[in-house]
């Protein structure tokens, strides 16, 4: 009997071993955790690092599909899920521990684009992820305001210390220039300020780092570029055809640049109106996600425009939004979303470098 369980044991881990792990596109190995069994039951444990936290239910749907379609379902195997972690190795000429780096940007002003970075970090922060959020729009820092940050930085060790709201740690121009005080910087001054932001601030272990890009085109995302390994961008825009055009020219950028488009996300998509209930499509429907479909860019998802979304931004409690029945799952599924989509691009190309120990 004990050579019966030795044999299906080793017959579980043969097709644990077929499954690719969603951070690395690798096949499991170190991340079988344990495969326990008995006569009645087999008791299979597997390892998902904080980085794919969000996708810890499909993840282990995908396992147990994979296990039943090869021993059916005459014998239970019970498959757990559980946090293993992998930390983040230095990146690019500034040496920032973090695996994904995700860039916010929008072709123009106005479309939310701050609003949907500090979300997108809240949302991944909540699924469990390491995040840390950094406000690289000099001209307008707007992060300090929507995450209720207030006062200056400090010095530890030569090391910037970031502001920690909601176990998040921020940095902005913001927390360095007096209130209300304009950023007059021309192109090397910008690139200078990114450096810093980067390079001499304390940001930690991080699973993602994202960063609220200045509108349009321009000095911020060619500094960025040259500095370190951006693993994306994720593109900001609503639905009328001005804000349209604006965004197809971002793509372009960040293209010619080699910074992978990993999605679109509409914001302002459409307004339900508390009063009867309606919704109104007040700046048109669907053309960011059509737009999406022909150029192959991955659609993220779009979030209507609500008033308390927008008083709770002017507040600096985005954090309240996820307390939101009517906004939390739209701002999760996009955060579910981007994860996914990274998974998918490393499970076509496993990452083939050295990496750190699973702890």
């Amino acid at each position: 009997m004990a050579g019966d369980h030795s044999e299906f044991e080793k017959q579980i881990r043969e097709v644990l071993g077929t499954i690719q792990d969603p951070e690395t596109g690798r096949p499991l190995r170190k991340q079988i955790r344990q495969v326990e069994v008995s006569d009645q039951q087999a008791d299979v444990s597997v390892g998902l690092t904080s980085h794919c936290w969000p996708l810890r239910d499909e993840f282990q749907s995908e396992v147990e599909t994979a296990l039943q379609g090869k021993f059916g379902t005459d014998k239970p195997i019970n498959v757990a899920v559980e946090l293993q972690e992998r930390p983040a190795q230095a990146v690019g000429q500034v040496g920032i521990t973090a695996k994904s780096i995700i860039a916010v940007a929008a072709g123009k002003g106005g479309v939310g684009k701050s609003s949907v970075a500090t979300s997108l970090a809240q949302a991944l922060k909540k699924a469990g992820c390491k995040t840390g959020l950094l406000d690289a729009d000099v001209y307008g820092p707007s992060i300090p305001h929507l995450t209720g940050a207030r006062g200056q930085v400090s010095k530890v060790d030569n090391k910037i210390q970031p502001m920690v709201v909601d176990g998040i740690p921020v940095m902005s121009i913001g927390f360095m220039v007096p209130p209300g005080e304009a950023v007059i910087w021309r192109g090397p001054m910008l690139h200078s300020a990114i450096t810093t932001f980067l390079r001499d601030t304390a940001w930690g272990d991080l699973d993602y780092l994202i960063i609220d890009m200045p509108p349009g085109t321009g000095d911020v995302a060619l500094s960025l570029s040259q500095m370190l390994p951006l693993t994306g961008a994720v593109m900001v825009c609503t639905p009328q055809e001005v804000a349209l055009i604006d965004a197809i020219k971002a793509v372009g950028m960040f293209r010619k640049v080699k910074i992978p488009v990993l999605g679109l996300i509409e914001n302002m998509s459409s307004f339900v109106c508390p009063d009867n209930g309606k919704e109104y499509d007040i700046f048109g429907k669907g053309g960011a996600e059509q737009y999406a479909k022909q150029d192959q860019i991955d659609f993220l998802g779009s979030i209507p425009i609500s008033i308390d979304l927008r008083k709770r931004g002017d507040a600096g409690e985005m954090l309240k939004n996820f307390d939101d029945p009517n906004v939390a799952p739209t701002l999760e599924t996009i955060a579910t979303n981007l994860c996914r989509t990274l998974a998918d691009r490393v499970k076509a190309n496993p990452i083939q470098a050295q990496l750190p120990v699973l702890k």
